[in-house]
């Protein structure tokens, strides 16, 4: 029997699978206060939409200064 590769997940979605974001002991999100057992990739607590939000309005604004002259 074959194994078929996991489906990836949808462009801008973080892809949070590996066991690496994952910890027995809850913590705070670093964005929102609520308490998460995800870890982002720098072992920082962090909710996987909590951290999409955050990339999506770091991104949102870096376009907006690219655009205004500002990078």
């Amino acid at each position: 029997m074959t194994r078929r590769p996991r489906p990836q997940p949808p462009p801008g979605l973080l892809d949070w699978r590996d066991q690496s974001h994952w910890s027995w002991t809850e913590k705070p999100c670093r964005y929102c206060d609520r308490p998460t057992h995800l870890r982002d990739s720098k072992r920082s607590a962090a909710h996987k939409v909590c951290a999409e939000d955050a990339l999506a309005q770091q991104a949102a604004e870096a376009a907006d200064a690219y655009q205004n002259g500002q990078l």
